[in-house]
Parts: structure tokens; C-alpha cells; sequence
């Protein structure tokens, strides 16, 4: 029995999974892994599609030879230029030296600039490119075997062929994707993609995807979702081919079936809608008085009948976690003590998390403590300014411990975020 699986007839996968790293990129945590997907699509010519991380490099050649033994790799199609799915290109190279590398002008130049692969292109060497970007010809061979591409060029494998769509800053410059018309299915880079290993199967009608849903909004929040306007072009994109019948990203399942839910998640999440109707209550606290107001505002919302209620202690949840949630849900109150005339750093460091990625809206509230001059509230409320969120009720502050005394301050927050929702 092959250990390659063949989801498609002539389409395989030759990714791997990776169960040991514990920060992706070294920050964000992974609780279930990820996998490095690349595909191998066997023709009159072979194509691999992306390559994976550098230690997973030997698995990909022996999963590539076990399918095609030894045939030559024709083309190598590079849609997405992160080491991670591409830091196997000099081995690929070593292993099929007649290999074409194809790509557009800015991928070929990142393959110079991170591998020392010479591609013979420099950074403008493919200023000719395409035969007119119209989706009928081929981009300019040179002669170290690379293919410069532009929009809608295309490139004959035999009985299947290949067309590229550029979706620039999906989530780099360089980015595009692969669209197979014969099969309806396109190569999409790390748009559609997730954390997550792939146990056992290879589509998603071979898992139970649930938990890849999350993971998909703490992917995308903090990895894509600061480039919201460049994720609705490629929507646009995508959406003026044949309908789409399996989407084959560079992490996660193959969608195939539930690719249509997977694509309005996407949709809504570009365009900053949230998914839930719910409340995230993010604070930090030093001795746990703020926490005590969070705990109270908590209590006062459920009173109101708020059911969905997600709690981080910002010393102790992770910033992915927390910016999944401010992704996923439809409000966010914000707590925090002053710490040197400031927010608490990690507080500070959500806030510059939040605003990085240009969320347009949220139901916003917020809180702060302070022990003899307070600062944390005017910081939260100048952030809510510079975000251009409205604050629904007037913040409370508590000076030095905890009283009971806020109480009704703090029902006013949770009547006003409820009556908002």
C-alpha cells in the first residue's frame, strides 16, 4: 500500500506533519500541530507544487519518489515563497538538476535572495514575462531553468494545464495560486489554510474537521489578518473561475466538500464581520483587582442574558488565543491597571496587536485600577479613538482595591455592551 495518497486522479500528496515544533513562525502556539502540505501532479510532465519545511525535506523526495520513481520533477511551482514551503528548493534542485522553477518575477527573486538558487532572472531579468498576461502563453524561460509568470498565464502539462492568478500580499507580495481547470481545483498557497496536523487523512471528507475551524480564525487573525483588502481581491479572483470543486492550500485539509463554508468564513473574516455574537472580556491584573471587575462585569452580563462570555487573563492566555476571539466575536471590554502611567504591558501589547491588524469595528468598553494617579483608562479610551470604536458606556476606574461600591458602574457597562449586541 502506497504511503502517498492520491486524492485526485494524478494529483497526490507529498506534504508532511509536523507534531514537534511548538511555536509557529516562533510565536504562535501549536496545541495540534501543523502540516506542510505540497502536491505532485503527474502528466505528460510532472509538476511538484511548493515544497515544505527544511526538516521535512528527505520525507518529501522519497514521498515524490515513491509516486514517480524515476521519472524526472519537469517544473517546480513556487505559489508562496515562506520557508516554510519553500525551504526544500536547493534539495529539489539537487535532486532533479534539469528542473524548471516557476514563478512570477518577485517569487523568482526571493529565491535568489533566500537560497542562493540562481534562477538567472535577478530582480528584472523577466521583464518581457508573459505572453500578455492573457492566460494563453507562457512567461520567459531563462537560462539557469526558471519560468517567469504573470496574471492568467499558462503552462501545459499534457492533458491538464495549469493557469496562475497573482494574489499579492495574501500574505506576501509574491503569492499567487494554481488553478487546475480539468479537475476544478486550485493550489491556493496559505489562504484556506490552518493549523493543525493532518491525522490519518488528507481531505476533509477523510477528518472530522471540527477543530480546524478555530484554528482556521487563529491562523488567519494572526497571520493574515491585517491584509483584509488584499484577501477580498483574491475572493474576487477566485470567484470569476468555474466553480471550484477541491482547494488544496500549503496547511490543513483539502477542502473539498466543505469548501463553501470555508469560503464565506474567509469572506466574513476579510471583511472583518464577526462571527458570533458574544463578549470577550481580555484584562491583566496584578493582585487581582482588575480581575475582580472583569469577574463582576462577567456576572452582570450574564444577568443580562449574555450567554457567550470568553474570559482572558492576559498573563496567562496567549496573544493568539485572545486575537482569534476579538476576530471571532461581535464584542470586546478591555481591563487593565496602570503600570508606570501606562496600560499593563500585556495589555499594551493586545491593544498593539489589535491595532496592527485594523479591525473597523467592535462593541468596545473598557476598565482600568490605579493605585495614586491613573493612567490606563485614558490609554484605552485614546486606543478606542484611534481606532475610530465607539465606546458604549462610560469606562470605570477603580482606585486601589476592589469595592462593591462600582457595582452599579460596572452593570451600566454591562447594560450598555448587552443592549449594543
Amino acid at each position: 500500500m502506497k504511503r502517498v495518497t492520491e486524492f485526485v486522479p494524478g494529483v497526490h500528496y507529498v506534504g508532511a506533519n509536523d507534531r514537534t515544533k511548538h511555536r509557529f513562525e516562533g510565536l504562535w502556539p501549536l496545541p495540534h500541530g501543523v502540516s506542510y502540505n505540497a502536491y505532485l501532479i503527474e502528466d505528460e510532465k510532472v509538476a511538484l507544487v511548493d515544497t515544505i519545511d527544511a526538516a521535512f525535506t528527505e520525507r518529501l523526495l522519497s514521498s515524490v519518489r515513491e509516486v514517480i520513481g524515476d521519472r524526472p520533477v519537469d517544473y517546480l511551482i513556487i505559489n508562496h515563497m515562506e520557508p516554510d514551503h519553500s525551504a526544500s528548493i536547493h534539495a529539489v534542485r539537487q535532486a532533479w538538476p534539469d528542473i524548471t522553477i516557476v514563478g512570477n518575477a518577485k517569487t523568482l527573486q526571493m529565491v535568489e535572495g533566500f537560497y542562493g538558487v540562481d534562477v538567472g532572472c535577478g530582480v528584472g531579468a523577466g521583464a518581457a514575462g508573459a505572453a500578455g498576461g492573457s492566460g494563453a502563453g507562457l512567461g520567459s524561460k531563462t537560462s539557469a531553468n526558471s519560468l517567469i509568470v504573470k496574471d492568467g498565464d499558462t503552462l501545459s502539462l499534457g492533458a491538464r494545464t495549469l493557469q496562475f492568478h497573482l494574489i499579492p500580499m495574501v500574505h506576501w507580495p509574491e503569492t499567487m495560486v494554481t488553478y487546475v481547470a480539468a479537475e476544478g481545483l486550485v493550489f491556493s498557497g496559505d489562504a484556506f489554510g490552518t493549523f493543525g496536523t493532518l491525522d490519518g487523512g488528507v481531505t476533509d471528507a477523510q477528518l472530522d474537521t471540527a477543530h480546524y475551524r478555530d484554528e482556521m480564525v487563529r491562523y488567519y487573525s494572526n497571520i493574515v489578518g491585517k491584509y483584509g483588502v488584499p484577501v477580498q481581491n483574491a475572493l474576487r479572483k477566485l470567484a470569476s473561475l468555474p466553480p471550484l470543486r477541491t482547494v488544496c492550500p500549503t496547511h490543513g485539509p483539502v477542502w473539498t466538500g466543505e469548501f463553501p463554508q470555508v469560503l464565506d468564513l474567509y469572506d466574513r473574516m476579510s471583511r472583518y464581520e464577526p462571527l458570533e455574537k458574544g463578549v470577550v472580556i481580555a484584562y491583566g491584573s496584578m493582585y487581582g483587582n482588575t480581575a475582580q471587575t472583569a469577574e463582576r462585569l462577567a456576572r452582570e452580563l450574564a444577568a443580562r442574558g449574555v450567554r457567550r462570555v470568553v474570559m482572558h487573563d492576559l498573563s496567562s492566555s496567549h496573544a493568539s488565543f485572545v486575537l482569534r476571539d476579538v476576530f471571532k466575536f461581535s464584542a470586546l471590554v478591555i481591563g487593565s491597571p496602570t503600570y508606570n502611567m501606562h496600560l499593563y504591558p500585556p495589555v499594551q501589547a493586545l491593544v498593539d496587536d489589535i491595532e496592527l491588524r485594523g479591525v473597523p469595528s467592535r462593541v468596545f468598553a473598557c476598565f482600568g485600577g490605579f493605585t495614586w494617579a491613573g493612567a490606563a483608562v485614558k490609554k484605552l479610551s485614546e486606543f478606542a479613538d484611534r481606532m475610530g470604536w465607539e465606546q458604549v458606556a462610560p469606562p470605570v476606574e477603580v482606585k486601589q482595591g476592589y469595592s462593591l461600591e462600582k457595582t452599579a458602574a460596572i452593570a451600566a457597562v454591562a447594560e450598555a455592551v448587552a443592549a449594543k449586541m
